[in-house]
């Protein structure tokens, strides 16, 4: 048997149990279950495991994948990427500033969450201005043959 059948057959299997829980969910009723926690744990708990379940086979699949990616292709070219993208967080880091705020619900957020917070943004912000700039290069490029 071939690991796509494997992987089709496990999907279904999942695929069922999410829809015996689901059920349960739907036949019980929202205000039931809203209203007792006893509910609230037999009826929800299930279905966040499968949940969690999932996303951790997801992750650990597409973390193998991309190491096998790593080997298999030029290592090279994934460093200067990986390196070039750790040089646009340090430039966003050094130009964002960090000072401590009030947040709307009262509570305080540090100094350096702030840092971090103004640093993912920037981070954004320049990969965004990468990308589009490569696009209109990119179709400046088509026109001008």
């Amino acid at each position: 048997m071939t690991l796509h059948k494997i992987l089709k057959y496990l999907a279904l299997v999942i695929g069922v149990i999410g829809l015996i829980l689901l059920g349960r969910i739907i036949a019980t009723g929202d205000d039931a279950i809203k209203a007792s926690a006893d509910l609230q744990g037999s009826h929800l708990d299930p279905y966040m495991w499968i949940a969690y379940l999932v996303l951790f086979a997801v992750i650990v699949i597409v973390a193998l994948f991309v190491i096998v990616g790593l080997f298999r292709g030029n290592i090279k070219n994934t460093l200067i990427a990986v390196g070039s993208f750790l040089v646009i967080v340090v430039i966003a880091y050094m130009l964002s500033e960090g000072t401590a705020r009030e947040l709307k619900d009262g509570t305080m957020l540090s100094a350096s969450g702030d840092h971090w917070v103004g640093a993912g943004l920037i981070t954004f912000y320049i990969l965004a201005g990468i990308a589009v700039a490569s696009m209109v290069f990119s179709g400046i490029k088509k026109l001008a043959k």
